[in-house]
């Protein structure tokens, strides 16, 4: 079982950076393909990125594609989601979740996610 836990998130004015965490615990991520997805209000959950086991490949939705960098750190169990140039349509719900099966932008890949943290990006 993994326990995900995010953290970092806030507002910011349009063109602002954040850095979004993600420490799991229970035991070590190290195998899993680890995800980041957004939830806006009103709308459904949507991938963001994603990164594998090594942290050798990732994968980037489109709209934020060259704005946002994942990033690994195995020996801590942790996550980063680094977010630049942020724009108020980046305004969600930022969940990290952790697939057993590797890399994915399938959200049914997804075994463990965490609760979830706010960013808010002002015009």
């Amino acid at each position: 079982q993994v326990q995900l836990a995010e953290s970092g998130g806030g507002l910011v004015q349009a063109g602002g950076s954040l850095r979004l965490s993600c420490a799991a615990s229970g035991r070590s991520i190290s195998n899993d393909g680890m995800g980041w997805f957004r939830q806006a209000p009103g709308k459904e959950r949507e991938f963001v990125g994603g990164i594998s086991q090594s942290g050798t490949n990732t994968h980037y939705a489109a709209s934020v594609k060259g704005r946002f960098t994942i990033s690994r750190d195995n020996a801590k169990n942790m996550v980063h989601l680094q977010m630049n140039s942020l724009k108020p349509e980046d305004t969600a719900v930022y969940y990290c979740a952790a697939a057993p099966v590797g890399l994915s932008v399938y959200q049914s890949s997804y075994t463990y996610w965490g609760q979830g943290t706010q960013v808010t990006v002002s015009s």
